[in-house]
């Protein structure tokens, strides 16, 4: 393997390499140049935190393998989250429980990630601010005012379009979520949604949706970047930030605005379970043997096969377990309409539509959870489908 990240040492590699490393340091400098500075010392607070230069170089060169990046870029991503905290942030909240913020603000052993979260610059965020009523409204005017082009708007939660935005109004001047929302992204130097409810609409747009609620995309007709998952994982913020400050642009996105480096592999990939399921050992109902052994929770209603996530390795709760390990199949959160697809369906599945735990994951019979979860599944590659009843040797076409 070569220092470029095994991806052959050749000219060309090398080349592209060099290019984007320039390109890289020169928008650092511009960063540096052009932004508030910090009011907080990186370094002391590392220290503060009990977090030692060991410990910041670890978290350096797995946050450079999780962005895709070869291991050259590791003084980059130092130096990147160096500066996290001269980032501007306007973080609105719309129609949401607030668990996305609850997710970031929970941590019970320091990390780095931690630490970049305690420091970002939020100049608005309606839960953590003490402002209210009026004052808290000027301090969101003020920072479009101070920052046009140059904050991040995050934005937690769906938006309803019924009763014209009427089901939601915010702020002393009674304006729609719509209508702030219009607004703050307008002046954005690049919208990031956190959570799934502001990616896809989550459980406000599960049927029968009175309110009309939709994700911020599809309300505004706008590019976000989804942070999707209920919640999602910090990280995977943490992550795009980074990868913002150093480049000056946003991660290559999926077709459904999902940052790659994070979204780009199913759960199932990288399951722990994974070996049961290809050797035909699956739980069958809860608490059975095979649960006690930490098969495959698959025939339980497991929606691995069709979630693309990091979940498996980046894990929650400072990496030390997420739901499979813990013996809970995954309910698809990162996944559009999960909460009418997948969510309902924690059951066992039919024997009979798996045909034996040899067959892959493009073989299951992904007919039995519904059109939405097919068309799920077809943007992800697995349209494979194996109906009840028909010949096995039936192709199924592939998206």
């Amino acid at each position: 393997m070569s220092k470029y990240g095994g991806h052959g040492d050749n000219a060309n590699v090398r080349k592209h390499y060099r290019q984007l490393m320039e390109k890289c340091k020169v928008h650092m400098d511009q960063v540096e140049k052009e932004l508030p500075e910090s009011m907080v010392d990186f370094k002391e607070a590392l220290a503060e935190r009990g977090l030692s230069r060991r410990d910041f170089i670890k978290w350096t060169s797995a946050m450079t393998a999780a962005l895709m990046l070869p291991p050259m870029f590791k003084p980059m991503v130092a130096r990147a989250a160096e500066n996290f905290s001269r980032v501007p942030v306007v973080w609105l909240h719309f129609a949401e429980c607030t668990g996305c913020s609850e997710a970031f603000l929970r941590s019970s052993y320091p990390n780095v990630d931690d630490i970049l979260l305690d420091t970002i610059s939020l100049e608005y965020h309606e839960t953590l601010m003490a402002a209210a009523g009026y004052q808290a409204e000027q301090n969101l005017e003020k920072a479009l005012h101070d920052f046009p082009g140059k904050f991040i708007c995050v934005i937690e939660g769906a938006l309803p379009r019924g009763w014209n935005g009427k089901y939601l109004t915010l702020g002393p001047k009674g304006k729609t979520g719509i209508e702030v929302a219009k607004e703050v992204t307008s002046k954005a130097a690049a919208t990031v949604c956190i959570g799934s409810c502001s990616a896809f609409g989550n459980v406000q747009a599960a049927n029968p949706n009175p309110t009309d609620s939709v994700g911020i995309s599809a309300a505004l007709g706008i590019s976000t970047v989804n942070i999707a998952g209920c919640p999602p994982n910090p990280t995977n913020f943490v992550g795009t930030i980074l990868h913002y400050l150093m480049f000056g642009g946003l991660p290559a996105l999926d077709s459904l605005g999902r940052p790659v480096w994070a979204y780009g592999k199913r759960i199932h990939d990288y399951c722990e379970r994974r070996p049961h399921y290809d050797a035909g050992e699956f739980v069958d109902e809860w608490g059975d043997g095979g649960a006690k052994k930490g098969w495959c929770l698959y025939k339980v209603g497991c929606k691995g096969p069709y979630t693309f996530a990091n979940c498996s390795r980046v894990r929650f709760n400072d990496a030390i377990s997420w739901p499979i390990m813990a013996g809970h199949g995954c309910i698809g959160c990162t996944e559009p309409a999960f909460w009418d697809t997948m969510a309902p369906l924690e059951k066992p599945i039919d024997e009979k539509t798996i045909g034996g735990g040899e067959k892959t994951v493009d073989k299951i019979g992904m007919v039995l959870l519904g059109a939405t979860v097919v068309g799920v599944a077809a943007h992800a590659g697995l349209t494979a489908l194996k109906h009840k009843g028909k010949d096995d040797k039936d192709e199924s076409a592939h998206k």
